[in-house]
């Protein structure tokens, strides 16, 4: 049991929250007829195979620098209650299982699922060349509502464009938050971020442009989708206003609500999301 504990921390395995229920509001708004539950099943596991993989290969890539911060330093990777080996172990499992799932999805799904696996191993990357590390992590958010649509309709449509692109600035526009904890370090060990090459307030201001986007795109999203109906876009004003809420715990002049501001309420953002978009299907739309 330990050792599964271990590996849950080490993949932060709480977080899926952040991923998975807005993944399936995208199975609610996409699908065109009822898929199988087996059909279902797949794409959950190739989710949470996928989420696996790459959240394995950032700390296996960043292992030297989280070894430095203080703020990682106790992790169970750094601690070495998690070896390398069995970091290797796990993204090797977890990318089979990720490719075995999209075979068993549709051969579209599989011939896209090397983009996926190739995402996840450049994001870790991208803080050494790019300040913009925080759309790399958005892109493979991006991905999902798309590889949803390809599963369940074979196709990419217009609303899972801007569902991808809800998510994608969504996620970017949070990680820029999640990203000032390590503002200072980042600066010393010449990592690459939007903090780092514009500043607190400024980054502050780019993850609240981020996060109207994601509103600007979920809005489209209503108007574009025919199951999209009264109840989402009532529901689209209360996840705007949980965003305000985000954007006025965490402040230039107060950066002690990280961490409520980055899983507790961006968590109820996604299950809000789910639960609008699955109560406004079943109303009829």
């Amino acid at each position: 049991m330990q050792r599964i504990k271990n590996y849950a921390e080490l993949v932060k395995f709480e977080h899926t929250i952040f991923a998975l229920p807005f993944a399936l509001a995208s199975l609610v708004l996409l699908y065109e007829t009822f898929p199988t539950f087996w059909k279902v099943l797949w794409i959950l596991i190739a989710l949470i195979s996928a989420r696996t993989a790459g959240m394995a290969l950032n700390r296996l890539i960043d292992l030297p620098f989280d070894r430095e911060n203080p703020r990682t330093k106790d992790w169970v990777h750094v601690s070495g209650r998690v070896s390398r080996v069995d970091i290797f172990l796990l993204i090797a499992l977890s990318s089979f299982i990720f490719i075995l799932s999209t075979y068993f999805i549709n051969l579209y799904a599989l011939l896209l699922s090397p983009v996926v696996l190739f995402l996840l191993w450049l994001y870790p990357y991208s803080k050494r060349f790019t300040y913009f590390p925080h759309l790399f992590l958005g892109t493979v958010y991006f991905l999902i509502p798309l590889g949803v649509d390809v599963a369940l309709n074979e196709r990419i449509s217009f609303v899972a464009l801007f569902l991808g692109t809800a998510m994608a600035f969504w996620v970017a526009g949070f990680d820029v938050l999640y990203s000032l904890q390590d503002y200072e370090f980042d600066r010393s060990m010449g990592l690459k971020s939007i903090p780092t090459r514009f500043g607190v307030g400024k980054a502050l201001i780019i993850s609240r442009l981020f996060h109207v986007i994601t509103f600007l795109s979920l809005l489209s999203v209503g108007f574009l989708s025919s199951k999209a109906g009264s109840v989402y876009m009532i529901g689209l004003f209360i996840l705007a206003s949980l965003l305000f809420y985000e954007h006025y715990l965490v402040r230039k002049s107060n950066l002690s609500n990280i961490n409520k501001a980055f899983f507790t309420v961006n968590g109820f953002v996604s299950i809000l999301f789910f639960f609008v978009v699955a109560l406004d299907r079943l109303l009829g739309g």
